[in-house]
């Protein structure tokens, strides 16, 4: 296997040209989440490439901010799920690869629509749930976006996971402090989002979103607190723009796309590892 970092890099390479090749997408959360799923899909989550819509026996993910669909995308096509000469179909007509991840398409490794910010968490749960009810030692992931918790579903399903002890669930929040109009303090001031989780009775943890060695170590003590009685959240702070210094920390590149010139710079940034599409 290549090595993650050379992974990850690559998968910031696709984001960028798939963005690019639309004219349309949201280049900023993805980079900042490239990362996380490179740990995650890599190293940490065990799952089948042979994909099954039932996902029994396996651990799952869910993408509830799905409009950084472009980093999940790379991520599925490099560890296997379809090929990666699909990643040039990205918002084009009749893809499979939607803005926001869709399920008619039968795009291998999606099991739900998403892209309603707040309904993802609730999804992730059923799953946990219906894994208790099978007796699967398996774990639900789910990634949600800071500025996605101003949405109310996603606080009643926090309450809910915690009054049901849904404890084979991991949910990681990605902190970058930027949403669509602005910072996320600008916006609606989320304060202390950890702190909030602690309240609402999850085991909380908190990493750097961007060091992937940080990231397989707690992903890895998140999964040794499956079973504790409670729903597991982790903090991740994340730069929105993550490896382009143009976009780093700027709410603009939420949902804009580079032009040739931009493109141009941001590969200059970013080192084919693995081959591009």
């Amino acid at each position: 296997m290549a090595d993650l970092k050379q992974i990850s890099s690559q998968i910031r390479r696709d984001i960028v040209r798939m963005v690019h090749g639309a004219a349309s997408g949201h280049p900023g959360g993805s980079l900042g989440c490239a990362d996380f799923f490179t740990a995650l899909y890599f190293k940490v989550m065990k799952h089948n490439t042979q994909f099954s819509m039932d996902g029994k026996n396996e651990d799952l993910f869910f993408l509830s901010n799905g409009h950084i669909s472009p980093v999940w995308y790379s991520t599925l096509a490099r560890s296997g799920y379809f090929d990666i000469k699909e990643l040039s179909t990205f918002r084009k007509i009749n893809s499979r690869l939607q803005g926001h991840p869709a399920t008619h398409e039968h795009l291998p490794g999606i099991r739900i629509a998403s892209g309603s910010l707040g309904q993802g968490l609730s999804a992730a749960i059923g799953a946990a749930l219906t894994k208790k009810l099978n007796k699967e030692e398996n774990i639900v992931y789910s990634l949600h976006g800071d500025g996605e918790l101003e949405e109310g579903q996603i606080w009643e399903a926090v309450m809910f996971a915690a009054h049901h002890n849904v404890d084979n669930l991991i949910s990681t929040i990605d902190w970058n402090g930027q949403q669509i109009d602005g910072t996320t303090a600008e916006v609606a001031g989320l304060g202390d989002i950890r702190k909030k989780f602690d309240a609402f009775g999850w085991a909380t943890l908190e990493m750097n979103g961007n060091d992937i060695d940080q990231v397989i170590t707690v992903l890895n003590e998140a999964k040794t607190m499956v079973g504790g009685g409670k729903p597991i959240a982790i903090m991740m702070h994340t730069v929105m723009g993550k490896g382009v210094d143009f976009m780093e920390n700027d709410h603009n590149w939420h949902g804009t796309a580079p032009n040739d010139d931009q493109l141009k710079k941001a590969l200059a940034q970013l080192p084919e590892t693995l081959g591009d599409y």
